[in-house]
């Protein structure tokens, strides 16, 4: 369910046996809500009982959140910023993005986003807006990939994630759950659709990107869509 928290795999699989990878992307967008939240609770319990200081419950909701996904997705988009950073053709840039090591355009990149991710939730808890923001970012985070998961997008390779979930998303049900998330979204403040939106609009962005870079789309490319949507609609949601 793209987080680190084990599930019984009876509940998971199909009767051939194979993972249900459908089920979990149309499940990621309430999974992306239950992260947000969570994350809130963590600025909640920091703020409001420990008195804790703005800056110190945004970093530490941050890495909460590292924490619940293992940190892969933020690996996938240090390893797809080592990828197309290095200019290589598709099949070379692949094998950049298999490799284990940290190369110098993923370790700024990562310390970019993740500096944008806090700066964001910071002022987000100074307007009063740290939980909605939260929820609205970790909702568009992952309803990016639901998308992404649309037929149309090819695999970059013919194993891993993305040869798995590539086309299975049924392009109504995609735009069914962005109704209810926009929905959602309206309730919560019309400054938060403009931010589901374009969250939603910087992760098909990166999509497209893999797509005419790579080929298609991996499992990398998967998490980094799913961090560069999550920290656009977070800076817009703590925008004055």
């Amino acid at each position: 369910m793209l987080t680190a928290v084990p599930l019984p795999t009876a509940r998971c699989d199909r009767p051939d046996g194979d993972f249900d990878w459908r089920g979990a992307m149309y499940w990621a967008p309430l999974l992306g809500l239950a992260l947000g939240a969570t994350a809130a609770g963590v600025l909640y319990v920091l703020g409001h009982l420990l008195r804790a200081d703005e800056l110190l419950g945004a970093v530490l909701a941050i890495g909460w959140l590292a924490l619940l996904t293992r940190g892969f997705h933020l690996d996938g988009l240090a390893d797809l910023a080592d990828g197309l950073g290095s200019r290589r053709p598709a099949g070379a840039a692949l094998d950049v993005m298999k490799r284990s090591d940290l190369g110098p355009i993923g370790a700024v990149t990562l310390i970019f986003v993740l500096l944008l991710q806090v700066a964001a939730l910071t002022g987000a808890q100074a307007d009063g807006r740290a939980t909605s923001a939260l929820l609205t970012a970790g909702l568009t985070s992952r309803l990016a990939l639901t998308w992404i998961c649309r037929p149309g997008v090819p695999p970059a390779r013919a194993e891993g994630l993305g040869a798995h979930v590539a086309g299975i998303v049924h392009p109504w049900l995609a735009a069914a759950l962005s109704v209810a998330a926009a929905a959602f979204a309206l309730w919560l403040g019309a400054i938060f659709v403009i931010a589901l939106l374009a969250g939603l609009a910087s992760g098909e962005l990166v999509c497209r990107l893999a797509v005419r870079r790579l080929g298609g789309i991996t499992g990398d490319v998967l998490g980094a869509a799913a961090e560069v949507a999550f920290t656009t609609a977070l800076v817009v949601a703590a925008l004055r």
